[in-house]
C-alpha cells in the first residue's frame, strides 16, 4: 500500500508539471497567434469591427454564427452555453439581469472547466501508472478542453467587472478564443537611442572596460620593451629584427680578424644614424683551427637577436683590459638568415689585447658587450648574376657570410671563391666549405696552399697567381670581384685582376692592417738638457672637449683619443688605427695632423671632421666630444 502511495505522489508531481507545461505552451500559442484589428481589417475589407458587427439581419451576424459554430464544438453541447455569444452580441446594455444571467453562465462555465480538468488529470494519473499512452493522450486532450472552458469563463467574468457592453464582452471572448488579441504594447523607452538607460548604462560600462584593457596591452608592452632594454644592457633596440641598418664607412680587417678600413674600394656609403648596443651571450665556442676561435652571439633572453645586419658587416666588443674598456671590429662570419644568432671568427695574435682576452678568458656562457652592426663591404647578390671571392687567411670571414648567405638563399648566381693559405691546418671552414660544394652546383672552390711540405696536401700548391685566377675563373672581366686579406696579398691582387681585364669599378677590397705607404707615427722628441717636468708641462698644447667641459694637455706622443680616455670623455672607437672610422669627431678650433685618414668620409676633411685616434696638435684645439 505503501508503494502504490508513493507511485500515485510521484504520478500527481509528474502531471502538476504537465498542466504547468500544457498551460504555459497555450499561454504562448496565445502571444504568436495575436493580430491587430487593422490586419484583420486588410484581410476582411467588408466587415466592420466592434459594435458595427452586431446589426446584421435576423439578429444573427456571421461573426456571431461563426463564433457559435466554433465555440459551441469547444464548449460542449449545452444549449445555454452554444446561445451564449450569440445573446451577448444581439443585447445592447445589460440589465441587472442580464448581467446576473451572463456573470452565471460564466461561473458555471468555470466549474464545468475544473471538473472536466479534474477529471482528465485523474485518467492521465492512471493511464500513466499503467503506462497507456493512448489513454495518457487521451486525457491530457481532456483537460486541454477543460482549461478551454477554465479560461474563457474567466475572460467573460473579468469583461463583466470592466463594465463593458455585451457585444464588447463577446467580442473580446471571440478575439480570445481565435487567439486575436492584440499583442501588449512595448512601454516607451526615456533612454537614448530607443534604449532604456540601463542599456545605456551596460554598454557604456563594456566600452569603458575595453578601452582600459586596451590601454593595460599597450602600456605592458612598452614595460616589457624596457625590461628587454635593461636585461641586455642595450642604449635602445633601434635596429630590430627586420630592420636593415645603413652602410658605414668600409673597415679593414686586421690581423686577428678585427676590422680596418678599404683600400682602394668604391666609396662607403653613409654612416648609421644609430647603432644597436648591448650584451650577447656566447652560446658555443668552435675550434677552427689551432689559433682561430669561432664564438656563437645570441641574444641573452632567447628569440631572435636584437638586430640585424647584411653579409659582410661586422660588430665592434668592448672588453676590460687593464682597467679600461679595449674595443675591436670582428666581422660576423654567419649568414644573415639565422636570425637567432651571429658568430665572429678570431684569430689570436701574439700581443693582441681582445683577441688574447676573448681566447683565453671568455667561456661559453658568459655575457661580453657589443654594438653594430657596421660596414659597407657587403654583397647581397642584388648587385650582379656573378661574383668572384678572393680571401686570404682570416679574411676568409666575411667572404663566408656572403657566400652562407648566398647559398642559404639558393641564388642561382655563379660563386667562385679562391682561398690562400699557409699552411693546409691553417683552412677555416675546411669542411663546410667542401659540403657546400657538393650541395650547390653552382658554387665553385680553389684553395691554394703556399707551405704544403710534411703533408698530404694534394690540392693546388702556392700562392694567388694571375694563371691561378685565369685557369678557374672564366669570364672574368664580367665579373664582380671581392678581396679580403692581408695588404701585400691585396695589392699584388689587384694588379692581377687589373693585367686580366677586369676595371677597377668592379673591385671591392678590404685588407688587415695598416694601408701601405702611410707614415708611421713620429717618434717622442726628448726634452732639451736641463729643460724640467714643470717646464715642459707648461709648453704642451691644450685639447678641450666642449661638449664634456673638459681640458688637458696633449703631449705630442698621444693623440685626441689618449687623453678622453685618461680624463673620462666619453668617444667611440673601435679600430685605434684610424681605418674604421667609429671615433670620427668635429674639430671646432685649432688644427691636427693625422698619420692614416682612411676612417674618414668624402669632405669629412672639409666639414672639419677627424679622427681622434689618430689627431696629433701643435697648438691647442677644441673638438666637440
Amino acid at each position: 500500500m505503501m508503494g502504490r502511495s508513493v507511485r500515485r505522489s510521484r504520478a500527481r508531481r509528474f502531471l502538476a508539471v504537465v498542466v504547468i507545461g500544457i498551460g504555459a505552451q497555450t499561454l504562448a500559442a496565445h502571444g504568436y497567434g495575436q493580430i491587430s484589428p487593422e490586419e484583420h481589417a486588410k484581410h476582411h475589407p467588408g466587415q466592420a469591427t466592434g459594435g458595427a458587427m452586431v446589426g446584421q439581419p435576423g439578429g444573427q451576424t456571421a461573426m456571431g454564427g461563426c463564433m457559435e459554430g466554433e465555440m459551441g464544438g469547444m464548449m460542449g453541447s449545452g444549449t445555454a452555453s452554444r446561445a451564449l455569444y450569440p445573446s451577448l452580441m444581439n443585447m445592447g446594455e445589460f440589465t441587472p439581469e442580464q448581467r446576473q444571467q451572463v456573470q452565471q453562465q460564466a461561473d458555471e462555465r468555470m466549474r464545468e472547466g475544473l471538473s472536466v480538468l479534474s477529471q482528465g488529470l485523474e485518467q492521465l494519473a492512471e493511464a500513466a501508472q499503467g503506462n497507456n499512452l493512448s489513454a495518457m493522450q487521451a486525457a491530457t486532450e481532456q483537460m486541454r478542453v477543460g482549461l478551454s472552458r477554465l479560461e474563457s469563463g474567466a475572460s467573460v467574468g473579468r469583461a463583466l467587472a470592466e463594465g463593458k457592453a455585451p457585444p464588447e464582452v463577446a467580442l473580446d471572448w471571440f478575439k480570445r478564443e481565435m487567439r486575436l488579441l492584440p499583442a501588449p504594447a512595448i512601454p516607451a523607452s526615456n533612454g537614448v537611442l530607443g534604449m532604456s538607460w540601463f542599456h545605456v548604462f551596460l554598454m557604456g560600462f563594456l566600452i569603458a572596460f575595453a578601452v582600459a584593457m586596451v590601454w593595460m596591452y599597450f602600456h605592458k608592452m612598452q614595460r616589457a620593451a624596457v625590461l628587454l632594454q635593461g636585461l641586455t644592457g642595450g642604449d635602445a633596440l633601434t635596429a630590430g629584427a627586420g630592420t636593415v641598418p645603413s652602410s658605414a664607412p668600409t673597415p679593414a680587417l686586421l690581423a686577428d680578424g678585427r676590422r680596418g678600413a678599404s683600400i682602394a674600394s668604391p666609396a662607403a656609403g653613409p654612416r648609421e644614424s644609430g647603432k644597436w648596443s648591448g650584451n650577447l651571450r656566447i652560446s658555443r665556442i668552435f675550434q677552427e683551427t689551432p689559433d682561430v676561435k669561432t664564438f656563437r652571439l645570441m641574444n641573452p633572453l632567447g628569440g631572435m637577436l636584437p638586430f640585424s645586419y647584411l653579409p659582410g658587416q661586422f660588430l665592434t666588443v668592448t672588453v676590460p683590459f687593464d682597467g679600461k674598456p679595449t674595443k675591436r671590429g670582428y666581422t660576423i662570419a654567419s649568414s644573415p638568415t639565422q636570425h637567432d644568432f651571429a658568430e665572429i671568427t678570431v684569430k689570436h695574435e701574439e700581443g693582441g689585447e681582445v683577441s688574447g682576452f676573448l681566447h683565453s678568458r671568455v667561456q661559453q656562457g658568459d655575457l661580453v658587450e657589443f654594438s653594430g652592426p657596421s660596414g659597407a663591404f657587403i654583397f647581397t647578390g642584388r648587385e650582379c648574376k656573378c661574383i668572384l671571392l678572393i680571401g686570404g687567411g682570416v679574411g676568409i670571414t666575411p667572404l663566408m657570410s656572403v657566400l652562407r648567405y648566398l647559398t642559404d638563399r639558393c641564388w642561382p648566381g655563379d660563386i667562385y671563391l679562391m682561398y690562400g693559405c699557409r699552411t693546409p691546418q691553417d683552412i677555416i671552414f675546411r669542411e663546410e666549405l667542401d659540403y657546400l660544394q657538393r650541395r650547390h652546383p653552382n658554387l665553385r672552390v680553389v684553395i691554394t696552399v703556399s707551405h704544403p711540405e710534411g703533408t698530404d696536401w694534394k690540392g693546388q700548391k702556392g700562392r694567388i697567381t694571375k694563371e691561378l685566377i685565369s685557369q678557374s675563373v672564366p669570364n672574368l672581366a664580367s665579373r664582380y670581384v671581392h678581396v679580403c686579406g692581408p695588404v701585400p696579398m691585396m695589392e699584388a691582387v689587384k694588379t692581377m685582376l687589373a693585367q686580366l681585364g677586369v676595371s677597377r669599378e668592379r673591385i671591392k677590397t678590404e685588407s688587415f692592417g695598416l694601408a701601405l705607404g702611410k707614415p708611421e707615427p713620429a717618434p717622442r722628441a726628448a726634452p732639451p738638457a736641463g729643460a724640467g717636468l714643470d717646464t715642459t708641462a707648461v709648453t704642451l698644447p691644450t685639447v678641450t672637449f666642449s661638449l664634456s667641459d673638459k681640458s688637458a694637455p696633449l703631449p705630442p706622443d698621444k693623440v685626441v683619443l689618449d687623453v678622453a680616455d685618461e680624463i673620462g670623455v666619453p668617444i667611440d672607437n673601435s679600430c685605434r688605427v684610424g681605418t674604421c672610422g667609429t671615433c670620427r669627431v668635429k674639430l671646432l678650433s685649432g688644427s691636427v695632423t693625422m698619420a692614416v685618414e682612411d676612417g674618414l668620409e668624402p669632405g669629412d676633411k672639409q666639414r672639419g671632421i677627424i679622427l681622434a685616434c689618430q689627431a696629433k696638435a701643435k697648438g691647442n684645439v677644441v673638438v666637440e666630444a
